[in-house]
Order: C-alpha cells, then structure tokens, then sequence
C-alpha cells in the first residue's frame, strides 16, 4: 500500500501529540487519529504499525520536547537556581501539554528508552545534583526523589487536588522546592 499524500510518521506523531493534549494521551489512537486526517485507518498503517507505536512516539517527542526545554532552562545556573529551573520546565509542559506530559510518563521499552531523550533528563539532573556533592548510591536516591516529588506535586494539582484548601499552589510548590534545596544540601548519611 502506498502511504497516502501528506501523510508522513512525524506528522500523525504531532497531531496525535496535540490530540493527547486535547482529549487525554490514553485516548489517543490510531483509529482517533485516522478521523482527524479523515482518512481509513490503513491509510495510517504505512507511518504507524499500531497505537502503541503512535503512544511510543508521541512520549519520544514529548521527552524531547522537554528535554529541550530543560537544557534551556539550566544553561548557566546551579544549586537552588538549577532545581527551581528544572521544577519549573516540569510543572510548565504539563500545564501547556498535559498529554504530551503524560506521554512522558509512558512506560518505553528498554531499548527504546535508552536510546531516548529521558537519557538526557538523567544526565541534566544528575549534573544538577553535583552543585550539591552527592555521591552514589545517594544521587540516584535523590534524582528518583526529584523526579516523583515533580511529577507527584504536578500530577495531584492538574487532578484539582490542591484546589480546594489554602494556601495557594504557587506557595506551596514555592515551600516545596526551598525544602527540596534544603534537604539536597544536608543529606542525611545512610543509617
């Protein structure tokens, strides 16, 4: 089958990313997608094998997009200035994207995870970390801690969590990335 005029895998990746952001990444399809081009489905099948493998790409290109977005964020800065920039990149792309930034969060097969920008998510954290002389096993402690206090703040205020008690949320991700600091500056030893 030829692929059809226009059509081309990069393409269906970003309109299925910006579909993500409309309806939900766990809604997009290839079947959803097909109605938008208002094409068959098979007409999709030459530039995506399935909806997982659109699901695949879309989170390739949302960790790229924040990757970007992060290497911009940190260029120049460290310690406290460092962490705030990179919260900030985190908890920014999902209020813009928030179903690129749940493709982000889309579980990747090893090999294609490895060969993804999430690879540079890690070594910018990493380097982030280094401003506050953390050695291993202690910084991957704390990156994994990073990460899930990031998407854990981000995901329970998207859900309206923290929507309905004082004090505001700018505060209280303020409060939250002093005490991140603080605790990345005296970390406790290994009991």
């Amino acid at each position: 089958m030829a692929p059809r005029a226009g059509l081309t895998t990069e393409r269906l990746t970003r309109a299925g990313a910006t579909l993500a952001d409309e309806v939900g990444f766990d809604q997009v399809t290839v079947s959803e997608l097909a109605r938008r081009f208002d094409v068959k489905v098979a007409s999709l099948y030459s530039h995506v094998k399935n909806s997982h493998d659109l699901k695949t790409r879309i989170a390739l290109l949302a960790l790229e997009e924040l990757a970007d977005r992060a290497a911009d964020a940190l260029a120049g800065r460290a310690g406290k200035d460092a962490l705030v920039a990179l919260a900030n990149v985190y908890r920014d792309y999902a209020r813009e994207h928030p179903g690129r930034y749940a493709a982000a969060q889309f579980r990747l097969d090893p090999g294609t995870a490895a060969a993804s920008a999430g690879v540079r998510h890690a070594k910018m954290t990493r380097a982030l970390l280094r401003g506050y002389h953390l050695d291993e096993p202690d910084q991957t402690h704390a990156v994994r801690l990073l990460g899930s206090v990031f998407h854990g703040y981000v995901s329970i205020e998207m859900g309206g969590g923290f929507s309905h008690s004082a004090p505001d949320t700018e505060e209280t991700w303020s409060r939250v990335l002093d005490a991140l600091d603080a605790l990345l500056r005296t970390w406790p030893p290994a009991s």
